[in-house]
């Protein structure tokens, strides 16, 4: 079971960030476009893509890309059942390695769940 923090590890993340953001504005900006223009619906929906993104970050085994995309979905109102079949296509993919990772997103999607 994880024992991730990921609100905190967010939040870690981008203070570590900063500095980065500052001396490095351009490269910062670009990848923030980057993101942006991914996500925005398409023939596929924010929704969808923030899917594939957290999938992705569990087969390269990425805490703090969990994080950030479980956050994602619950603000475009992902349900439990699509975040578990997501995950079982990244354990078909993935094997064991990300089926340890399918627990950790399982459990920052528990834990960061928004207050009602």
């Amino acid at each position: 079971m994880s024992t991730f923090d990921h609100s905190g590890l967010i939040a870690d993340i981008n203070q570590s960030l900063a500095p980065f953001r500052k001396s490095q504005p351009d490269a910062m900006a670009g990848f923030g476009q980057l993101a942006k223009a991914s996500i925005t619906d398409g023939a596929l929906s924010a929704k969808q893509k923030e899917l594939i993104a957290l999938a992705i970050g569990v087969t390269q085994r990425c805490s703090g890309c969990i994080g950030f995309h479980v956050k994602a979905l619950h603000r475009l109102q992902a349900t439990r059942a699509e975040i578990e079949e997501m995950l079982s296509v990244c354990v078909y993919m993935g094997g064991g390695p990300a089926l340890m990772y399918a627990a950790e997103a399982m459990t920052a999607w528990e834990k960061m769940q928004p207050k009602a």
